[in-house]
């Protein structure tokens, strides 16, 4: 059967975003995935893909304000069929669709050509790894293809009801889908598309009946549950106008991840990114600079009439304000994976831009620029294959960053050298004092070094904090039972049950 030039577009980007990440087939669970995915009980039986419907994404220690069961349902399912290797191929396959998604939009708006370069472009960028080639990396992946649809249903099919669908299961895989309607009213008020008012209100109203189902259901399993409130270290005790500084200086970060992703991380330390305080801060000074600049590729875009580039770099804006911290503090400063949505919008752009360009040089630049970029990305997916890996790429891409020596000492308290450990965490220490989970760590390689003085001294110094305390108890006690020392477990558990009395 012979295909038509889209589906062969389809195809072409679709090998292109899976042939970049072969290697993760070959990578196991690392740091949340342990949790999610290896410990997760819900994943035990098929009965985990409904139970998940009425559980919060993290025990409620951990953040009862998460709420994405879509997402669990999908890694049960996975359990179900197969190991490690199972759950990357089907991360691998959600970032093909939403490809070749991003690539069906170009295409609609811009023509093929557009549509071919969008689609290579977002199949090999490589801000994507950490979200492809990490397993709860899940989440944005089915959020962001969800939101695709979304967009793709409402602006080319004109489809309510299918609109509507997207973004309830977006919503149901993580929060940030909720900036589906508003990208689609964004094509609506720069004229890439305009369907008639019936439609519009139509959508509106489908959007109203998904939010509203989402958010009755969200209130219903989350309202009892209790946690911590979910902002990045570094915000710890900052002010509204501070919070909000330090993330318009990590617009800068933001920028050079998305046009320029040569030096990759899995932690932005808050020690390299302290706090922004004064409106003279170099920082922040960047950050505004990278603002102003893609405010003029606006401007220019529009005036001279390329509303799908300009929607493209507004699109980049929109997807990121929920996890950008300028609205509200969230659970980190700057991550690689946030970004996935946002550089749908760069693709779309860049892809319309080029895509209108008739110089011969186009296809030999566009073509170095993706093969650079899949090299990249194939260089970059080993790091995620486990905790070690994942851990020797912090200290030595971050060697500021208390998660580092964290990890570190967690490996070797997990291959019992405990001493090795407590040097480990003494050094975590030495960069950030306000995690109770360093403290409690301690505490179980001094107990197992036979210091049990300095263990309550170290547990009193986490009674102190104890903002994840009751669920940090339990993990460290169960990892200690997972290495044959219950005694050890035991006495965490007493002695942080005796902190805990009156």
């Amino acid at each position: 059967m012979k295909l038509s030039p889209e589906r062969r577009l389809d195809l072409a980007v679709a090998a292109c975003a899976a042939v970049v990440y072969l290697g993760a087939l070959w990578n196991g669970f690392a740091l949340d995935d342990r949790s999610q995915v290896a410990f997760n009980p819900l994943l035990s039986d098929w009965s985990g893909m409904w139970r998940a419907f009425g559980e919060s994404w993290w025990a409620s220690g951990f953040g009862g304000q998460y709420y994405r069961p879509l997402t669990v349902a999908t890694l049960v399912l996975d359990a179900r069929l197969d190991g490690a290797p199972w759950f990357h191929l089907v991360n691998v396959l959600w970032h093909a669709a939403a490809t070749v998604t991003v690539a069906a939009l170009a295409r609609r708006w811009a023509g093929a050509r557009a549509g071919l370069i969008a689609g290579l472009l977002f199949a090999v960028h490589p801000v994507h790894v950490e979200a492809v080639a990490n397993v709860v990396g899940r989440g944005e992946l089915m959020a962001a293809l969800w939101t695709l649809l979304a967009v793709y249903a409402a602006v080319v099919r004109e489809s309510p009801a299918w609109s509507g669908v997207a973004l309830a299961c977006g919503l149901l895989s993580k929060e940030n889908a909720a900036v589906a309607p508003a990208l689609v009213a964004l094509a609506w008020l720069l004229g890439v598309t305009r369907p008639p008012r019936r439609t519009m209100v139509a959508l509106a109203a489908a959007w109203a009946v998904a939010g509203g189902a989402y958010a009755l259901a969200r209130w219903a399993v989350l309202h009892t549950h209790t946690g911590f409130a979910d902002i990045a270290p570094v915000f710890q005790g900052a002010d509204g106008l501070t919070v909000r500084l330090t993330a318009a200086a990590t617009l800068a970060d933001v920028a050079r991840l998305l046009v320029f992703p040569l030096r990759l991380r899995v932690d932005y330390s808050l020690q390299e990114r302290t706090l922004v305080s004064s409106v003279l801060d170099a920082r922040l000074l960047a950050g505004v600079l990278c603002t102003a600049i893609w405010a003029a590729l606006v401007v220019v875009a529009w005036r001279r009439g390329r509303r799908v580039e300009a929607y493209g770099l507004v699109w980049i804006a929109v997807a990121l304000l929920p996890v950008a911290n300028l609205l509200f503090p969230v659970g980190v400063l700057v991550a690689e994976r946030t970004l996935y949505l946002p550089s749908a919008g760069l693709a779309v752009a860049a892809g319309a831009w080029l895509g209108g360009l008739r110089s011969r040089l186009v296809p030999v630049l566009v073509g170095l620029g993706v093969v650079a970029a899949a090299a990249r990305t194939a260089w970059r997916v080993p790091v995620w294959r486990d905790d070690t890996t994942v851990t020797v790429s912090i200290l030595a891409d971050s060697p500021r960053s208390y998660r580092g020596p964290q990890y570190a000492a967690a490996l070797l308290q997990a291959g019992r050298n405990p001493a090795r450990a407590l040097a480990y965490y003494r050094a975590a220490l030495a960069l950030y004092d306000r995690d109770s989970r360093l403290f409690i760590g301690a505490a179980d390689a001094a107990l197992a070094l036979r210091q049990p003085a300095l263990a309550d001294t170290l547990l009193r110094r986490a009674a102190a904090l104890c903002g994840r305390c009751a669920a940090n108890y339990l993990n460290q006690a169960s990892g200690a039972r997972a290495r044959g020392d219950s005694s050890i477990a035991d006495s965490l558990l007493a002695r942080a049950g005796r902190l805990a009395s009156p």
